[in-house]
């Protein structure tokens, strides 16, 4: 009995990219990598310590600190149970509400600032009556760049937690109810140690986003140095004269925040590849 023949490839082994589909491939990766390479390559190593003693740059450093370690809190204490309220199979209208929620991660962050203007401005519907009761205005102060900031970034907690409570395994809450626990004991008990990975992983994307937030801040908040000048804003105003070098400086440093970003959450996107 004769064998059978087996057809060989015409073209590369299985776990081997055509041709045709990896020059526009290294196209790719060379137009995402070297932009990234170039700044590290031109930062002024030797210039860094004077850099970075500088006034300006380090009021920027410090403020940016500040403003993104508070919309994140700001954003904790708004997006859990927003989230929660998300995951809950019997919302009404809950897919609409979702689609409401991602809207400020592909709305343009200068008409944020827009949007944030008419709400809470001095002739805002919330910022009128609040300055006319308190002679307070959130726009061109330190709290408006908080607020520019926590308006980008909610998304990104609110969708990661949500995700998390949506694979999280429910029988544990259903168990505590009939055990006799309070809805806030089982939310604090059992469904937030539960989603504590998830709402870790969506904290750091929100603070990290929030650091990096230019737009919005820029047109609610201004660009006043000690006040609401963040790290990007430090590095658009010293790209457009003041010195050059602190800008790739600064640009060097928010890309480090964001590779240590990457790799603080490589388990999570990772995982889900």
């Amino acid at each position: 009995m004769r064998p059978l023949l087996r057809a060989r490839p015409t073209g590369g082994g299985p776990g081997r990219a055509p041709a045709f589909l990896a020059v526009p491939a290294v196209l790719a990766l060379a137009f995402l990598v070297l932009p990234l390479a170039g700044l590290v390559l031109r930062a002024p190593w030797r210039e860094a310590p004077e850099l970075l003693a500088g006034a300006g740059v380090g009021q920027a450093l410090r403020l940016s600190l500040l403003t993104a370690s508070a919309a994140t809190v700001v954003c904790l204490l708004l997006g859990i149970p927003l989230a929660w309220l998300l995951a809950r199979p019997d919302l009404p209208g809950r897919s609409a509400l979702r689609a409401l929620v991602t809207v400020p991660l592909v709305l343009p962050p200068v008409v944020g600032g827009v949007a944030l203007f008419t709400v809470l401005g001095r002739t805002g519907l919330i910022g009128r009556p609040l300055y006319e009761l308190t002679g307070f205005a959130f726009p061109f102060t330190t709290a408006g760049v908080v607020l520019a900031e926590a308006f980008v970034a909610l998304p990104f907690l609110v969708l990661a937690v949500e995700g998390a409570l949506r694979a999280a395994d429910r029988r544990y809450e259903e168990a505590a109810a009939t055990l006799g626990a309070s809805q806030w004991t089982v939310f604090r008990r059992v469904t937030l140690p539960l989603v504590a990975p998830g709402v870790a992983a969506g904290a750091v994307l929100c603070w990290a986003r929030a650091l990096g937030e230019f737009g919005a801040t820029i047109t609610f908040a201004g660009n006043f140095p000690g006040s609401t000048q963040t790290m990007p804003l430090a590095v658009y105003q010293a790209l457009e004269g003041a010195d050059p070098r602190a800008a790739v400086l600064l640009s060097v440093l928010l890309l480090g925040v964001s590779v240590a970003v990457l790799g603080l959450l490589r388990d999570q996107w990772v995982n889900r590849l």
